[in-house]
């Protein structure tokens, strides 16, 4: 066993697309950075999620919109191509090979080192490597932590006995089971269900609530609750398993209320947990396996010095991926601020402390049909105490919707904060209505007053009509 020392100004733990922007920006900054990262540079987006999701994903919801439109729904009536769906899956996750991810990051001049990183104290990062060898390195200035989450699965008596899918195995699977079970309701247990019946499973979805999507608006759920039923899945709410085993080669499912259900494969979908239970967290006075709380700038709260970063998912503030580069962007050239004692309200990207993974965070669920929102719910609003003012819009009513079929299903809610006159929340559900959340994200982001929302003139005919349609409701 080899053992060497390395001194730079920022070392990044987690090579996905956080730290590659944590590392990006610091190196910007002039900043000497490297990157400690144990699986493929690009992390789980790249290779376990977004991507490859999203590739299962697209054919059913282009299945799904062209079936209702006159002239193609004949055309786009019979079974999806799998093997071509999966091939492009592959191809969209780079074969799980991570050369292209490398390129990049020798194009911005920063180093990488594969292996297992844990802190050994402050500014200290020891690297375990594939070859057992030993990389001892120091920080002058900064380290980020940025090694995401992993599945948290709950304790099922039963459960090492059936190697179940979490979502990687969802994401990256090479053929169709014949039977899925889908244990949650989330972003990761609707989209799954989504993807794998369409592409021929028989999936029954175990819910432990009253309905799918809980953190959103009641009507996305229900909407994508019909399209999941319209599409074949079994759902059942309040529903939760006691036990599992795995015999001749399936899954048998015991529910608490005593009845049995059989699968070929299991799909656990209950939630995340930091990886944070083997980086040396101890070594600094923090507890392994923790979230790490951080402050707007993204510095650990309760290490001294000042030194420490956590960015993205594993500080619990936003966990979707975007989210995470936004912080990333705002990390990265704060670290090279604070380097060069500069103030850090003349870092760049036009931000010093992070604003939008408290207010304005956008997400899109991708399934038939779609769910797209940003900022608060009117659950959560009633919660902020604001005076809240909620309009509703019939989506099918837009002239645009006309355009994706006759029998257009859809909703938009806007909320409104009275006493400030600017719109806080916004939820669409409905074909199509991906592609409307960043219009609703500059509104709540940018506090844009309704008066001048009233100018922003939207196209005809399409989904975007939906604000002038929301305004005109709101005004009576």
């Amino acid at each position: 066993m080899n053992e060497t020392t390395r001194t730079y100004d920022v070392i990044v733990i987690g090579g996905g697309p956080v730290g590659e922007n944590v590392a990006e920006r610091a190196r910007a900054a002039g900043l000497s950075t490297v990157i400690v990262e144990r699986e493929l540079l690009g992390g789980e987006c790249s290779f376990w999620a977004c991507d490859p999701s999203k590739a299962l994903l697209r054919p059913v919801v282009a299945r799904a919109d062209a079936s209702r439109i006159p002239g193609l729904d004949p055309a786009v009536a019979g079974p999806l191509d799998v093997e071509a769906v999966l091939a492009h899956r592959d191809k969209m996750s780079s074969y799980w090979k991570d050369e292209d991810q490398v390129d990049w990051l020798n194009s911005v001049s920063v180093d990488l080192i594969r292996g297992h990183g844990r802190l050994t104290g402050p500014k200290q990062v020891a690297v375990q490597t594939p070859e057992g060898d030993t990389v001892a390195l120091t920080a002058r200035h900064a380290v980020a932590v940025s090694t995401g989450t992993r599945a948290a699965l709950p304790p099922i008596p039963g459960l090492d006995t059936v190697r179940p899918w979490t979502s990687r195995e969802a994401t990256s699977a090479d053929k169709v089971p014949g039977r899925l079970a889908v244990v949650g309701g989330g972003v990761v247990a609707v989209e799954m269900a989504t993807a794998w019946q369409a592409l021929g499973s028989q999936v029954t979805m175990l819910v432990l609530d009253n309905g799918l999507l809980e953190r959103m608006e009641p009507f996305a759920g229900e909407l994508v609750t019909d399209g999941l039923r319209e599409a074949g899945v079994d759902i059942r709410f309040d529903t939760s398993v006691a036990s599992l085993a795995r015999e001749d080669g399936e899954v048998r499912i015991t529910l608490a209320d005593g009845g049995e259900l059989a699968a070929d494969e299991i799909l656990l979908a209950t939630g995340r947990a930091p990886q944070t239970h083997d980086v040396g967290l101890q070594t600094v006075g923090l507890t392994p396996g923790d979230w790490l709380s951080v402050d707007d700038t993204f510095r650990v709260t309760g290490v001294d010095g000042g030194w420490l970063y956590a960015v993205g998912d594993v500080n619990r503030r936003a966990l979707m991926t975007h989210q995470g580069k936004y912080q990333a962007r705002i990390a990265g050239a704060v670290i090279g601020a604070r380097a060069k004692k500069e103030p850090i309200d003349d870092a760049p990207w036009g931000a010093h402390v992070a604003t939008a993974d408290h207010a304005a965070v956008p997400q899109v669920v991708f399934t038939t049909p779609e769910v797209a929102s940003v900022g608060l719910t009117s659950r959560e609003a009633e919660q902020s105490g604001r005076r809240i003012e909620v309009v509703d819009y019939d989506l099918a009513q837009v002239a645009g919707a006309h355009q994706y079929g006759e029998d257009y299903r859809g909703r938009a809610r806007m909320l409104i904060d009275t006493d400030r006159n600017t719109v806080v929340g916004v939820t669409f559900a409905g074909p199509g209505v991906g592609e409307l959340v960043h219009s609703a994200t500059i509104a709540v982001a940018g506090e844009v007053p309704l008066d001048r929302l009233w100018h922003a003139v939207p196209a005809f005919p399409t989904l975007g009509e939906v604000w002038l349609r929301l305004l005109e409701t709101h005004r009576g």
